[in-house]
């Protein structure tokens, strides 16, 4: 363990025992900073930033095709790499490594052109080859990808000139989108082959110096970086922070710049200390509790239904979310996304209903086991035991087991039969559903399969008449809400903490927190050398 390490880990113990900074900021008065107004009106560059993330576990890994939470992201989007496309911070899909692209009429066959002159942390000079060669590795029955379902309806990839072609076995008209995507940093390549997948190589505005999964890691600003607005740091320091408490003391007493996660209880603390500003984005954010409905008791959908009536979604907004959202609809679809159905029949907090759905499955007077930490979400405990109550006006039972965060991920989710889960959610419909409900998809944490959903995901994709699309996935919402393996039942704001010495744009992206996974590289210190 290096002395970098070793200062971090200590640092966590530090903030896991320090309750005296929230009580300090409980003191202060109660002004309310904004955190959306930019504070300098041209980005300087230097300082570094410290963060510390509610994400990371001993078992994560710096192949991009493996990351599978915050903590990975945030490294992996801002920082190591660059990607085909990106979501900017107006929320729109913008350029990155391609500087334009067009489709033939049927969405089948996309073309992008790809920028020259980028050069990866060693040296390297990027081509299309490497570009070829990194999206193939999402690819075929042996990949290791958690998007590899989404690169099945890939049926070639061919570098021709400064373009890469990409061609399709059906149309997908928001292919586009799909090439921002988290997993597909492009990495260098050698004989149509990612070198080394696990070296953290990138064209990214940051280079890695150090990492320890769990633990915390360390990035210092690529020199060589293209972009010329962007990557204002000297250096990052990434922690995991998994405890809200902790998180909030270690930003209290100023021992990280920013945290992600805000714990919505105790943001007024937060919200009344001079040096913090809350940052409040709405976006795709969602929270679920997966059923596994491969097996008993859930691969019963009375039982699915009965779970649906006996939760009390405006109460867990309130009582949870502290408004810093709204109730879900049992699908992940959310407000922000563009096909959003307004008009679904969904269940509402009916205990009768609960009741009559539970007493017509195999299973009543049962027990049902839920899984939960604030690994999953800040507030899953408080949450699972408030649903416990809600359950018992429907005489359900529900015995809440609170796992520890270590290992959440690797030992809880998509392992046993109920938990809580949470989504960043994808800026199209077809990329949410593609990556964790469709009936093949690596991810679908309710192991959930229904045949009319998964032809209309493949003919939605396909359709380029918008009343059509938004036809389609409206029924694809409403299977999901009736016959789902999810209780979906908040969709949330994006809420973190900034230090009032940060500064940055006008915008806030909210198709994930800390600006869109992109702070390291958008934000910068209003004095760096303080």
């Amino acid at each position: 363990m290096s002395d970098y390490i070793r200062k971090l880990d200590a640092s966590r113990r530090t903030v896991l025992g320090g309750a005296a900074a929230a009580g300090a900021a409980a003191a202060m008065g109660p002004t309310i900073l904004g955190g959306t107004e930019a504070k300098a009106a041209e980005p300087k560059s230097g300082g570094t930033l410290r963060a510390g993330l509610g994400h990371g576990s001993t078992t994560d890994s710096l192949d991009p095709a493996t990351y599978e939470n915050g903590f990975s992201s945030f490294m992996g989007i801002g920082g190591l790499f660059n990607y085909m496309t990106a979501v900017d911070e107006t929320n729109q899909l913008s350029p990155e490594l391609a500087e334009e692209w067009e489709a033939t009429p049927d969405a089948m066959t996309w073309t992008f052109k790809i920028r020259e002159g980028i050069e990866f942390h060693n040296g390297k000079t990027m081509t299309p080859d490497d570009i070829v060669g990194s999206l193939n590795y999402h690819r075929g029955a042996d990949s290791v990808s958690a998007i590899s379902s989404l690169f099945e309806q890939v049926t070639d990839i061919q570098a021709k000139d400064n373009t890469v072609v990409i061609s399709l076995n059906a149309g997908n008209a928001d292919f586009p989108y799909i090439m921002s995507d988290y997993h597909l940093g492009i990495q260098p390549t050698s004989e149509g082959a990612i070198v080394d997948p696990l070296s953290g190589i990138g064209a990214g505005s940051y280079m890695l110096v150090e990492y320890e999964p769990g633990v915390a890691s360390r990035l210092t600003r690529n020199p060589n970086y293209w972009k010329d607005n962007a990557g204002w740091f000297n250096d990052v320091e990434m922690t995991t922070i998994a405890d809200p408490a902790a998180r909030q003391n270690a930003m209290l007493s100023g021992q990280v710049d920013i945290i992600d996660r805000v714990d919505t209880k105790t943001a007024h603390l937060l919200a009344q200390h001079p040096a913090v500003d809350l940052v409040e984005a709405t976006g795709t954010l969602h929270y679920t509790m997966p059923m596994r409905s491969d097996m008993a008791p859930f691969d019963d959908n009375n039982v699915r239904m009965a779970m649906k009536y006996a939760i009390n979604r405006d109460e867990l907004v309130d009582k949870i979310l502290r408004g810093h959202g709204v109730a879900g609809q049992d699908t992940p679809i959310t407000p922000a996304n563009r096909f959003y159905a307004t008009d679904l029949e969904v269940a509402g907090y009916d205990p009768d209903k609960a009741r009559w759905h539970i007493e017509q499955s195999d299973y009543n007077g049962q027990t049902f086991d839920l899984s939960t930490s604030d690994a999953a979400f800040v507030g899953a405990v408080d949450a699972a035991v408030i649903f416990k109550e809600q359950a018992a006006a429907a005489g359900i039972d529900i015995n809440v087991i609170r796992e520890t965060p270590d290992g959440y991920w690797s030992d809880v989710w998509m392992a046993k039969p109920w938990c809580f889960s949470y989504w960043g959610g994808r800026p199209t419909e077809d990329w949410m559903f593609s990556t964790a409900y469709s009936a093949n998809a690596p991810w679908n944490e309710a192991y959930w399969s229904n045949d009319r959903f998964n032809e209309l995901l493949i003919q939605a994709r396909a359709e380029l008449n918008e009343d059509l699309r938004r036809e389609m996935y409206r029924e694809m919402q409403q299977i999901m809400a009736t016959e789902g393996g999810s209780v979906i039942p908040m969709y949330a704001n994006n809420v973190d903490a900034a230090s009032t010495a940060l500064a940055h744009g006008p915008n806030i992206g909210g198709n994930w927190s800390l600006d869109g996974n992109r702070l390291m590289e958008r934000w910068w210190f209003n004095d760096p050398s303080a």
